[in-house]
């Protein structure tokens, strides 16, 4: 249970990523995320500073969290670019589906259960009607050609098989008592963020941000690229990844709640029916034990 209630408040700061999103989708991504994950890492530095060693690690360590959140951003930010933002989104909520069905692949021990897929392809439905019934709410567009599109998924998917590698990993390090601290997770920030800053550099033009823009990046820094990953890490090392992993459908659907409130949208029908296809997949998974 403790380990659920650290995932959940991982899930209700993702949920509000996509409205912070929104807000500042006048920034480049790359500055917007290099920007929220330094800020995001900041988090961690009271504990560095009192026991530097916590940021001493392996460096295939520092790489898999390196990797994972630049590489996560990088695909996921680029197949926006080329592709339907809607779809490459729902293809992307595919790491919760990976995190369950491969879990004995990385997980000694732990086998998959019928119950299990059963729960996972339920919430992935659910969440495939959240995305889609609150595409007005969305309102995103990829801007690249018709040919890139088939890229655009294919970028959202390698983005999805990261970050499911990286909590499968984390959790395998857990039980072969390998784990890294909690505060190393800004390590990983603080880098992750230097690299996109560079991307920005290198990739898109310079802008001006005024101190609202500043107020939502730190709210985004702190929270869903923060806050949520520490969160995240105290879960998968705590707790069943299976039930983790269904748990996780849970961000898409109040990711887009979120929004239509926020831009005054009416609840549909499609949101209720994916609401309680993703709460139950989430039950029939918490109890598959």
């Amino acid at each position: 249970m403790q380990a659920n209630l650290y995932a959940l408040g991982a899930i209700a700061l993702w949920a509000s990523l996509a409205s912070l999103g929104v807000s500042l989708q006048h920034v480049p991504p790359f500055l917007l995320t290099g920007i929220a994950l330094v800020l995001g890492s900041l988090l961690a530095w009271p504990h560095v500073l009192q026991d530097p060693r916590q940021w001493r690690m392996a460096g295939s360590t520092l790489c898999l969290g390196v990797f994972t959140l630049f590489g996560f951003h990088f695909l996921l930010f680029i197949g926006l670019r080329i592709a339907p933002a809607v779809e490459v989104n729902l293809v992307n909520y595919l790491w919760p589906l990976f995190i369950v069905v491969l879990a004995p692949l990385y997980l000694p021990g732990v086998k998959l259960r019928t119950v299990h897929v059963l729960a996972a392809l339920l919430g992935f439905t659910g969440a495939a009607m959240a995305i889609l019934g609150g595409r007005d709410s969305l309102a995103q567009t990829g801007t690249g050609p018709a040919w890139g599109a088939g890229w655009g998924y294919l970028l959202a998917l390698g983005s999805a098989a990261i970050w499911a590698n990286y909590s499968l990993q984390t959790k395998r390090m857990a039980l072969a008592g390998r784990s890294f601290p909690g505060a190393a997770i800004g390590l990983f920030g603080l880098v992750s963020g230097l690299l996109s800053l560079l991307c920005h550099w290198a990739l898109e033009p310079a802008v001006s941000l005024s101190g609202r823009d500043w107020l939502l990046l730190a709210l985004m820094g702190l929270g869903p690229l923060g806050a949520a990953f520490f969160l995240w890490d105290k879960a998968l090392k705590l707790g069943d990844a299976r039930q983790i992993g269904i748990l996780s459908y849970l961000t898409p659907l109040g990711s887009t709640v979120l929004l239509m409130l926020v831009s005054g949208r009416a609840w549909t029908w499609s949101i209720a029916v994916a609401a309680f296809m993703i709460v139950s997949a989430a039950v029939l998974g918490t109890r598959a034990d």
